[in-house]
């Protein structure tokens, strides 16, 4: 089954205005339950406007965007999705534990319920001694893995992530990457992903969606066959390397053509 459809997308900023922007043009995308999607592309591009759409954090201003069936709105009002940022973006006043609850809090679980998921969650990402630890008192890769908890925590069949790893040192991004394909595995969970890195795009994706300079296309989608499994070996097999450059020429041949259309992406 589709968990996203994105049909013949497009997104302008200020229309019919001096500073209008074309954001994205004609996006055309479709994401199976399950599935692991990464959006890669140049700075400026629209990935984290695609992801917005998604969310209905954002209107399209031509083109339907459809969640598990449903329109992204009324999907955002079901709460089918959870969101995960750059910054993990947790409250320093509440508990860790109190900060996985608070979509529970939000849905209107009671207390009861809301203690036992937070700590399944708390389980599940492998931070079951924090529960009564405070946000500030974590380290970064701690913190995401605190909000990738609680984004998971209500259940949301659908994981939107923009660049949840940007921030982390090299050692700990990889770490990181590890978890999330192993808490994705545990749930099921379908997630669209958007990434600066073509490695992490690589590794963690079923598919790897190439964009263009803006307006926002896709140009390419590359098929990424590396197994379920995966772990430290996988980042040394042929088949990893294969598919980093099947990415890096996608990148590079649709710069280039947008180089030969003298668009300077301003």
């Amino acid at each position: 089954m589709t968990a996203v459809s994105v049909r013949n997308v497009s997104k302008v900023f200020n229309q019919g205005k001096s500073n209008q922007v074309d954001a994205l043009t004609n996006v055309a995308l479709e994401v199976k339950q399950g599935e692991f999607v990464s959006l890669i592309g140049p700075s400026g591009c629209g990935k984290s406007t695609l992801l917005r759409l998604v969310a209905n954090l954002l209107e399209p201003t031509s083109g339907e965007v459809s969640v598990n069936g449903k329109s992204a709105a009324q999907a955002r009002l079901d709460q089918d999705y959870g969101m995960a940022f750059q910054q993990a973006g947790l409250f320093d006043w509440r508990t860790v534990r109190k900060n996985i609850e608070l979509p529970l809090e939000l849905k209107g679980w009671d207390k009861k319920d809301r203690t036992v998921r937070a700590d399944e969650m708390l389980q599940l990402v492998q931070l079951p001694e924090f529960g009564d630890h405070y946000p500030w008192q974590l380290s970064g890769g701690m913190q995401q893995r605190i909000a990738i908890a609680r984004a998971l925590a209500a259940h949301p069949p659908l994981l939107l992530m923009d660049e949840p790893f940007g921030a982390l040192d090299e050692m700990t991004r990889e770490y990181m990457q590890g978890e999330l394909l192993r808490i994705c595995a545990a749930t099921g969970t379908t997630v669209l992903f958007v990434t600066h890195s073509i490695p992490e795009a690589v590794y963690l994706s079923n598919r790897v969606v190439v964009m263009s300079p803006r307006p926002g296309r896709i140009t390419k989608v590359v098929d990424v066959s590396l197994g379920g499994e995966r772990n430290e070996d996988t980042r040394n097999r042929a088949a990893f390397f294969e598919s980093i450059t099947a990415v890096r020429e996608g990148l590079r041949g649709m710069h280039a053509a947008h180089v030969g259309l003298g668009n300077d992406d301003r």
